[in-house]
């Protein structure tokens, strides 16, 4: 049985590891410390971090302002309030000026659960990938979360966007595999088809992948927790070695993860694709599971998209 942990609690402890490394990095909330569990660095560090109550787009101006004067600013709040209540200010004064800052959204996803459609935030990676120049990353488990964390701080110079979600999830990497933002990991090799998956969706991918392999298909499946920029030379690679694509995100189909793929291979190797995630609806309130049953974001979904890909091939693409 696998460990459940928020991928919420990796950014936490990735957060304290930062905070003794380099007095550089601050943290900034916009009232909801505990929640982001930006409160655990306020604990150890009191004298770093700053609370703005619920006033996101006051939070990202300051971010901005600490950022010129030499600071690591990590600006905390839910994804929906990050990418839609302040998406001005992350456009425009952070962004536009191409800022040192660490946007961290949490709360993605419908995996939210009971607080309903307000605050299931479903278009950020399409909001933050848009914006130029902006790093997405959306970690699939506690363990990415941590080293997204880290490296976001002392290897990427620019503003970042990381996508976190409130739910345990599985924990399905180790310590000490490997992770780099940009470098997407392949986690099962296969050559009748690819699944590209990312956040909570790589753990149903897995699920996937196991119940194909019962029926002889092997799937290949590809953890795309870097959804801007995209690894292109191991999506190029997937759609030339098996011809056939498959998607899967927690999030609206349009303009997310399966956009991005599908953007880049219609212009280099188009092959079949098909995409896995929520079309074009709000969220609902309810329990996790009964959400990613009733929004079609389940492995049987994915075993069902998979099949369609397949089906889709041409001989041509096969020979």
């Amino acid at each position: 049985m696998l460990e459940k942990v928020p991928t919420r609690s990796g950014f936490g402890k990735g957060l304290l590891e930062l905070g003794q490394k380099d007095k550089r990095v601050v943290v900034l909330c916009a009232d909801l410390t505990d929640s982001t569990r930006a409160g655990w660095f306020k604990e150890k560090f009191p004298d770093r971090f700053f609370g703005f109550g619920v006033a996101e787009q006051d939070m990202f101006g300051a971010a901005a302002g600490l950022a010129l004067m030499g600071k690591i600013p990590f600006a905390c709040t839910f994804g929906v309030f990050a990418s839609g209540r302040a998406w001005d200010q992350v456009r425009v004064s952070i962004a536009y000026m191409g800022l040192n800052i660490k946007i961290i959204g949490t709360h993605g996803g419908i995996s939210v659960g009971e607080d309903g459609a307000t605050h299931q935030a479903i278009e950020e990676i399409t909001l933050m990938r848009v914006i130029p120049g902006m790093t997405v990353v959306v970690p699939a488990d506690a363990q990415e979360a941590k080293k997204a964390t880290i490296q976001a701080a002392l290897e990427i110079e620019g503003p970042v966007y990381i996508r976190l979600g409130r739910s345990p999830v599985p924990v399905i990497t180790k310590e000490n595999d490997f992770f780099k933002i940009g470098k997407a990991n392949v986690l099962k090799e296969g050559n009748d088809l690819a699944i590209i998956a990312c956040g909570n969706m790589v753990y149903e991918a897995m699920l996937a992948c196991e119940e194909l392999s019962k029926e002889g298909i092997a799937a290949r499946l590809i953890n795309l927790h870097t959804p801007k920029p995209l690894d292109e030379e191991v999506i190029l690679k997937a759609a030339e070695e098996t011809r056939a694509i498959v998607t899967a995100e927690e999030h609206l189909l349009f303009g997310g993860l399966g956009s991005a793929v599908s953007e880049f291979l219609s212009q280099n190797c188009p092959v079949p694709i098909k995409m896995v995630g929520i079309n074009d609806r709000f969220g609902e309130s309810g329990k996790p599971v009964e959400l990613f049953t009733a929004f079609n974001l389940t492995a049987q979904d994915i075993i069902k998209a998979a099949k369609d890909a397949l089906n889709m091939k041409t001989p041509s693409l096969n020979t």
